[in-house]
C-alpha cells in the first residue's frame, strides 16, 4: 500500500501542478487576448482617425476646388464684362459726333507739335476734312486705320500714336485695377 500512497501523492501533485500550470495557462491566455484586444482596439481607432482625417482632407480639397472654380468664373465673368466695357468705350468714341471729334483732333495736333515740329499726320480713311485747313504739318494722309490719329516726324524715326484704341488701351492698363475696382464694388 506504500507504493499505492506514493503513487497516489505523486498522481496528486501531478494533477495539482497540472491544474496549476491550465490555471496560469488561462491566464496567460487570457492576458494575450486581453492584449490582442487593446492592439486591434487602437488599431482600429487609429485606422478611423486616419479614415476621418482623410475625410476631412477630401472635404478640405473639394471645398478648396469648388470655391477656385468659383473664383474663376467670377474672373472669367468680370473679364467679359471689362472686354465689353473696353469695346463699347472705343465704339462711343469712334462715334463721336464730328464736330467734337475735329477739336479733339485738332488739340491731337498742336500737342503732337510740341514733341514734333511740322509731323506728318495720318488720319483714318474719310476723316480729312474734320482737320481742314490745319497748318504747320508736312502733310495729311488718310489710311486706313481707326478713329486717331498718328504723327510722325519727316524722317518717320519718331511715331506718336495717338489711335484712340492705344490711348484706351493705355489708360486701361494702367488704371485696371481702378477701373475694375469701379465696375464691380
Amino acid at each position: 500500500m506504500a507504493l499505492d500512497k506514493v503513487a497516489n501523492d505523486i498522481l496528486e501533485n501531478a494533477r495539482k501542478e497540472a491544474d496549476q500550470r491550465i490555471q496560469e495557462a488561462e491566464k496567460e491566455r487570457t492576458k494575450i487576448l486581453q492584449e490582442a484586444d487593446q492592439r486591434i482596439d487602437k488599431m482600429r481607432k487609429a485606422e478611423e482617425k486616419e479614415l476621418q482625417d482623410g475625410l476631412m482632407r477630401m472635404r478640405r480639397q473639394e471645398l478648396s476646388s469648388a470655391e477656385l472654380e468659383a473664383k474663376k468664373i467670377v474672373l472669367n465673368k468680370r473679364k467679359d464684362i471689362l472686354n465689353r466695357t473696353f469695346e463699347e468705350m472705343l465704339k462711343e468714341l469712334s462715334a463721336m459726333d464730328h464736330k467734337e471729334k475735329s477739336v479733339l483732333y485738332k488739340k491731337i495736333v498742336a500737342d503732337g507739335k510740341k514733341a514734333v515740329h511740322r509731323p506728318k499726320v495720318f488720319i483714318p480713311k474719310g476723316e480729312a476734312d474734320l482737320l481742314a485747313g490745319l497748318r504747320g504739318c508736312e502733310s495729311l494722309t488718310e489710311i486706313d486705320m481707326g478713329s486717331g490719329l498718328i504723327l510722325e516726324n519727316e524722317d518717320g524715326t519718331v511715331r506718336l500714336d495717338y489711335r484712340f484704341k492705344t490711348i484706351l488701351e493705355s489708360i486701361w492698363d494702367r488704371d485696371m485695377k481702378s477701373i475694375s475696382n469701379m465696375l464691380f464694388e
